[in-house]
């Protein structure tokens, strides 16, 4: 332990943001382990490292007492005034013990704790960094595949992607270029633990802005949003621009934004359906691609009765359900669907003389 190191320490603490006088204590508490180790256990010892020269020096710590019982830690009132002629029974006395030959083990453990406060250091760094990113989107890559887990290269560190945030049927294979987002940063003894999702419903939002200027500069907004990964999404948008097309902004000309994220998706269908503050348009535009004729609404138990053409009735509700479950999570509605000949078969009376399939959803 010399000025050199001194001079290496504040480098190391400047260049990795770690306090100097922290690191000192961290080294001083390490060598007294060392000391105890090397130079017998019992004895009560502090050392104290010069911070601008390096100097090392072991300190043993005994209690001045009347009578002697354990020469490790004590010592007479006769002994401790021979250094200084005002020590009482009850003081701590300090006496240097630092060993001939401390010096190289001192250095050894110094450079150990170094090491270890520069790793941990890292590590702080990086967690900070990515804490930042929860629930944000990043390219990542497929690193390698265990079993149903998958572990994917972010960066500066490595993300999981566990087998419930797989999309269903999706295969992964080293090398692969995936879009994932960020669930959770953990803190682990090895460092930052990422997990990321491919279920996620904010991974179709955060693909949405990345590729409508609109929805990022906030003049269109996604308002709700659910998903049935792997199979189906819907979501709804509202422009706080009467000039902008909130649909036709998430589309895009010809269909090239939302076929970038249907991609992406591996072939997951989109549904993008336009906000309402009226509950029966919302839930009407909710359960599209299906025609809605009329939406009964119970505001008090945020229940809907929604009436289709007869031939819409299973577009609807879709396979097993899933169509107009995913409007409900949408809405935050319950929502009972009926074809016109149901409706007319419970209620006993014709709702209208018209063609039930000729009619149009604006009739909500």
């Amino acid at each position: 332990m010399n000025v050199e190191f001194i001079e290496a320490l504040n480098a190391v603490c400047k260049e990795r943001g770690i306090r100097k006088e922290q690191l000192l204590e961290t080294i001083e508490q390490a060598l007294i382990s060392a000391f105890k180790k090397n130079f017998g256990a019992n004895q009560n010892v502090k050392v104290v490292i010069d911070p601008d020269f390096g100097d090392i020096s072991v300190l043993a710590l005994k209690t001045v007492v009347e009578e002697v019982t354990d020469p490790g830690l004590e010592i007479s009132v006769a002994e401790a005034r021979k250094v200084k002629a005002y020590y009482e029974a009850g003081d701590i006395l300090e006496i240097e013990v630092t060993p001939r030959n401390f010096g190289r083990i001192a250095a050894q453990t110094a450079k150990q704790v170094v090491v270890q406060r520069i790793r941990e250091a890292e590590r702080g760094v990086i967690y900070n960094e990515y804490i930042e990113k929860e629930n944000e989107i990043l390219t990542a890559v497929v690193q390698r595949v265990e079993g149903k887990q998958v572990f994917v290269e972010l960066g500066r560190t490595e993300g999981l992607l566990e087998a419930s945030q797989h999309i269903p049927g999706e295969e992964y294979a080293p090398g692969d270029r995936i879009k994932v987002y960020v669930l959770e940063v953990l803190r682990t003894n090895r460092g930052p633990q990422v997990l990321v999702s491919r279920t996620h419903s904010g991974l179709v939002k955060r693909l949405f802005e990345l590729e409508s200027p609109e929805i990022l500069s906030g003049v269109v907004q996604i308002k709700a949003i659910t998903r049935e990964a792997g199979y189906r999404t819907k979501m709804a948008v509202w422009s706080s621009d009467s000039n902008v097309d909130p649909i036709g902004s998430c589309v895009g000309p010809k269909g090239i934004r939302v076929e970038k994220i249907v991609s992406e998706l591996k072939g997951e269908k989109i549904d993008i359906i336009k906000w309402s503050t009226v509950p029966a348009e919302f839930i009407a535009n909710a359960l599209s691609p299906a025609k809605v004729i009329s939406v009964f609404v119970n505001e008090n138990e945020k229940a809907a009765k929604v009436i289709v053409p007869n031939n819409q009735l299973s577009l609807a509700i879709g396979k097993e359900g899933q169509n107009a479950r995913l409007a409900a999570k949408l809405t935050g509605w319950k929502i009972d669907i009926k074809s016109y000949a149901q409706m007319e078969e419970a209620m006993n009376f014709d709702l209208d003389d018209e063609d039930p399939d000729a009619q149009e959803q604006e009739e909500v």
